[in-house]
């Protein structure tokens, strides 16, 4: 099982998806408290390899670590020469990329957790399901996501095709969050006036949406847990 951990006692701030604002995200680490990143570090925005080195950097050194986003699993595949399709913004993310990140991409993705606990909070970048109360998550690599993996990378897909071209997404695994936890995710941006959307579940449990658009037109969130 991934052995991703956070410090006992650790003062935590939780730093909503990237997508290359690497400006951005140099003030949000710019603090003693220990880094929890929710995925998606690249793509979009103008420097992913600026944000990578600042994240891996952080991991290398013990202050820090990121959840496993669909985006930056994408990427590490693409480099290891799996068979994605490559959209425009994923290329210019790999033109972005020095040989030192080309190798350490795949290496640092494959280790990330696709979630944590850490007492009543559960990180997550795309949604939570239940099986993650029951087990930590697993070795991923780079595998393609099935299962609770999948749910983790890109949250309750409907079946249903938004105007976009995207995959429409349910939030109906908030209401199976149990009462007493809090799950921070980013990957959707469901936020409407620029600040982290919170939406509390029928059960009692409480998710907090933290993609406000940054590398999108929008900017970089960030939360500090008592």
């Amino acid at each position: 099982m991934n052995a991703a951990s956070i410090p006992a006692g650790a003062k935590i701030r939780v730093v909503g998806d990237v997508h290359g604002d690497a400006t951005g995200f140099a003030y949000a680490i710019a603090t003693d408290r220990y880094i929890v990143q929710l995925g998606d570090l690249v793509d979009h925005g103008p420097d992913s390899a600026g944000t990578l080195r600042m994240m891996f950097d952080l991991v290398e050194t013990g202050r820090g670590l990121f959840i496993l986003g669909n985006h930056d699993l994408k990427l590490a595949r693409a480099l290891s020469g799996d068979q994605v399709r490559i959209e425009p913004v994923v290329q210019a993310s790999i033109d972005q990329l020095d040989d030192d990140l080309r190798t350490r991409v795949p290496r640092m993705v494959a280790e990330a957790p696709a979630w944590l606990r850490f007492g009543s909070v559960l990180f997550v970048h795309g949604g939570f399901h239940t099986a993650m109360l029951e087990q930590p998550s697993p070795d991923h690599g780079l595998d393609r996501p099935h299962g609770p993996l999948a749910r983790a990378l890109y949250g309750e897909p409907t079946g249903r095709m938004q105007p976009d071209g995207y995959p429409e997404r349910s939030l109906r695994w908030v209401d199976r969050i149990p009462e007493g936890l809090t799950v921070y995710c980013g990957h959707d941006r469901r936020s409407n006036d620029g600040r982290p959307y919170v939406r509390h579940g029928s059960q009692g449990g409480t998710a907090v949406f933290l993609d406000t658009g940054a590398g999108k037109g929008g900017h970089l969130s960030w939360i500090d847990l008592p």
